[in-house]
């Protein structure tokens, strides 16, 4: 966790104590609180109040102090009149100014005792006008213990001795490091990025390069980006060379492609540039266009292991080969370029577009390159991983934690089971129709191209809502099982003299007619199971084979077993591993 240079005193009056918790110097630091912890879940009515049209922020960093310097400029424009501006900021920064459109206030007008810090305005604000609010500050910021997988600044040094740094805040927020707001709906149009750090280091970031200066052995770079997600705005710093190409696209325009590595890493790193392009091929053939090649495309190497950064993906997976022929990490994240960045969803709840999507790429891309084989060899593995305790959507408002976290909620299954509910989804309605309905789904509308669609928010009903569109027809039975329900569908199979007989089982008998198909001898029948049963004559046909192309998820009691022998196999392993540490510790 991070420290502070303050900490809260007790006064008499109970302005003054809340005021000393964001300007007191003390003793005991403060300490990130669970809400800045927190990213997500009902968002404050002051808030839903605000456009967000303008961040400007300038970090300056302190490699040696693990500090930054910070300064926000954040401008909104009011949906209803104002009384205060409620922000989302980590209370362990010391507040050193702060003014609303040009006007200092004084320590009283604001208040943060808990990471969400209220600003009294100095005059109401009525709808329709702007307020700019200006907060210089500074502080130690949360440290990442294991990022991507907790939030914070990662600092770290470089295989050549020099500072490494970055930042992973998907998990906890913006907040960890600058004033936001902190809830996916929360993007600001327009962000402009000067990042000052010690010469010689680089700092790549978000969008466009608007320049470098450099005076007294520090550095700033300065960069522009358009309607980031709050937490793909990134800070990277290290001691890195850059890799540059124009991509040629299918659309006939064209635009750079950058990778930050390294120094001392140009070999691997060219074997990785070089999937930049067929990776571009891929997206462009079976999305649509690249939404943000007015910017560029980027990639930095990262000493955490990946994310999705708008238009500076974070890599840190060490140049691995695999037995699929391409970087799985770094398809990956660039599949959020098209699913979390382009598209991006309205609650935490259905994090299953921007995860199970940018799962299915991979299995996609497989096919697209290789063929079947690795396609299905890539789904069935996802299939081994799921874990089905939790329904993938909750139909509630939820913090990101809650989603993400396996204990609390759906977990990995907004990876993989929501992948093969897609392949589920692709078999039953078609090619033609699922790609017509990812298309608008992410871009709005089914002829994208560049410049003829902007950033677009969405959530499961909507989704669901285009899915009818598409196919005429009403689907909603498919997702209220498949995302709605943490048990899937079960098939049972029974024999009625010469004939099989297949029923569909559902949680609650909630109704599932999906078709079928069996294999019989050499032919293959499609039940429709329109009522959730279907009927097939065998007779003493050989082999009967129940869904032979493994279209449909559905429970396998085979791999239920094959889960829960390895979940013993792995306790016993960690259990002699712990017993094995213990005994060397009592030796010593």
């Amino acid at each position: 966790m991070g420290v502070a240079f303050l900490s809260f005193r007790i006064f008499a009056a109970c302005a003054a104590s809340l005021l000393a918790l964001s300007t007191a110097h003390a003793s005991e630091p403060l300490k990130t609180s669970e809400l800045s912890l927190q990213t997500g879940g009902p968002m404050p009515a002051e808030q839903r109040a605000l456009d967000f049209e303008h961040a400007d922020l300038k970090f300056k960093i302190l490699p040696d102090k693990k500090a930054i310097e910070g300064e926000a400029t954040l401008t909104f424009t009011a949906k209803a009149r104002l009384d205060k501006l409620v922000l989302d900021f980590d209370r362990v920064f010391m507040i050193r100014k702060l003014t609303i459109d040009g006007k200092a206030l004084k320590p009283t007008a604001w208040t943060n005792p808990e990471g969400r810090m209220t600003i009294t305005l100095p005059k109401r604000v009525a709808k329709g006008r702007s307020v700019t609010v200006v907060v210089n500050y500074d502080g130690v910021p949360l440290e990442a213990k294991r990022a991507p997988w907790d939030g914070g600044f990662v600092w770290s040094k470089a295989p050549t001795g020099e500072p490494w740094i970055a930042t992973a805040v998907q998990g906890d927020g913006c907040d960890i490091f600058w004033p936001c707001i902190d809830y996916p709906t929360g993007e600001p149009k327009l962000v402009d990025l000067h990042i000052t750090v010690p010469a010689p280091l680089v700092a790549p970031a978000n969008g466009v390069f608007m320049g470098m200066t450099e005076k007294d052995g520090w550095r700033t770079y300065n960069w522009r980006a358009k309607n980031p997600n709050t937490y793909a705005i990134a800070l990277d710093v290290g001691p890195y060379e850059e890799m540059t190409a124009t991509y040629k696209s299918r659309f006939g325009d064209s635009f750079p492609m950058s990778f930050w590595y390294l120094k001392g890493s140009a070999d691997k790193a060219k074997g990785l540039f070089a999937e930049f392009a067929p990776m571009l091929d891929f997206y462009e053939q079976m999305i649509g266009p690249y939404p943000f090649r007015d910017e560029k495309m980027g990639v930095v190497e990262t000493p955490h292991l990946g994310m999705e950064h708008q238009t500076i993906n974070a890599y840190g997976n060490k140049y691995k080969k695999e037995v699929y022929g391409f970087d799985w990490l770094l398809q990956h994240e660039f599949a959020h370029e098209w699913f979390g960045n382009q598209l991006t969803n309205s609650d935490n709840d259905d994090m299953w577009l921007h995860e199970g999507y940018g799962t299915y790429m991979q299995p996609l891309m497989s096919q697209w390159l290789h063929g079947d084989m690795e396609y299905m060899a890539r789904l069935n593995q996802m299939r081994v991983d799921t874990k089905n305790r939790f329904p993938i959507v909750s139909g509630k408002q939820l913090k990101e934690d809650e989603v993400y976290n396996g204990e609390r909620g759906p977990g990995n299954d907004i990876y993989y089971k929501a992948a093969n509910v897609l392949h589920t989804l692709r078999t039953l309605v078609g090619d033609e129709a699922f790609f017509k309905i990812t298309r608008i789904a992410v871009y709005g509308r089914d002829d994208p191209k560049p410049g003829n669609f902007t950033t677009r928010y969405l959530g499961t009903q909507d989704y669901i809502k285009i899915v009818n569109r598409v196919t005429g027809k009403d689907y909603c039975w498919f997702f209220d099982v498949y995302l709605y329900e943490a048990a899937p569908p079960e098939l049972v199979e029974s024999r009625e003299g010469g004939d099989l007989v297949l029923t569909w089982k559902t949680p609650k008998n909630k109704p599932f007619p999906m078709p079928v198909d069996v294999k019989v001898g050499d032919r293959i029948v499609t039940l429709p199971m329109a009522d959730g049963t279907g009927r097939v004559s065998i007779g003493d046909t050989v082999p009967i084979i129940v869904d032979p192309a493994s279209k449909v998820l559905r429970r396998q009691p085979y791999l239920e077993a094959y889960q829960a022998w390895k979940k013993a196999q792995d306790d016993a392993a960690k259990a002699e591993a712990e017993a094995k540490k213990a005994a060397e510790g009592a030796k010593k």
